[in-house]
């Protein structure tokens, strides 16, 4: 045996746990449908490096980690999908078919570099109807995930997508699942970020051409002066019909003629 020779197996698992590491030292990502297409949302204090991009017209890209890593990786995939619409099509470039290329390079370079890739990506595409979205989710090694309706990634992804689970439902409205999204980010006990620690973006299916479009300034604030509304709760509601109805009052009863007979104003 050479002098620290390691199997295959141990040389993979270092390195998923070199890349798992660096991961979770990032922020959370969450990327769900609502009524009109697709939300991004990332707490990000930088103004210059972005978290979430758009690749294009109908394709988002959102990611963690290492920002020179996932950066060149979007830059990838904008060249992919320019050469490939212009040469073609545009309908030819799909979420699908950009998932695969990242998944491609992804999985070279986990399996023959010494340093895996530092990043967890997340490729959205917005269709004409809900059903036609789609969001795919891909980690360092390669492998792709189809999620259905969400996905989360980086940080304490789990426990973000369990707390997203508790407010997600289909069809949200954008001030609905924006607050959602921050529900799942914030930490039990702890404070939302504040609208310029935010990074907030969508696909909205109803924009003519590029439907990506950032949420910033007076239009983010508004949406985020909506969640802090009060949502009516069940219980006022239920509090009336727990007490007895009130009995009628004896003067509401028609009056009662001389010979016994129920007067009903009539005249006769």
């Amino acid at each position: 045996m050479p002098f620290g020779y390691a199997s295959p197996e141990q040389i993979m698992r270092d390195r998923a746990e070199y890349a798992r590491k660096g991961i979770a030292r990032g922020r959370s990502v969450v990327v769900m449908q609502y009524a009109d297409g697709i939300l991004f949302v990332a707490p990000n204090p930088s103004k210059a490096l972005h978290k979430i991009s758009e690749i294009y017209d109908r394709i988002g890209f959102a990611a963690v980690g290492r920002y020179n890593e996932f950066e060149s990786l979007r830059l990838a995939g904008i060249r992919y999908a320019d050469i490939n619409g212009y040469t073609y099509n545009r309908s030819d470039v799909t979420g699908r078919g950009l998932a695969n290329l990242y998944a491609q390079q992804l999985g070279m370079i986990f399996t023959e570099s010494i340093k895996s890739l530092e990043v967890e990506i997340v490729v959205a595409e917005v269709g004409e109807e809900p059903e036609r979205d789609q969001i795919y989710r891909l980690t360092f090694d390669g492998s792709v995930f189809d999620e259905q309706g969400m996905a989360v990634i980086g940080g304490q992804a789990e426990a973000v997508s369990g707390r997203l689970k508790e407010r997600y439902r289909e069809g949200l409205p954008l001030a609905q699942a924006l607050e959602a999204a921050l529900f799942a980010l914030t930490e039990p006990g702890g404070e939302r970020p504040a609208p310029a620690q935010l990074e907030v973006a969508v696909l909205d299916r109803n924009r003519e051409h590029r439907k990506f479009l950032r949420l910033t300034g007076p239009r983010l604030q508004r949406l985020l002066e909506e969640t802090e509304l009060p949502t009516p709760s069940a219980e006022p509601s239920a509090e009336p019909s727990a007490e007895p109805s009130p009995a009628p009052a004896p003067e509401t009863q028609p009056p009662i003629g001389p010979e016994g007979e129920i007067d009903t104003g009539s005249g006769e």
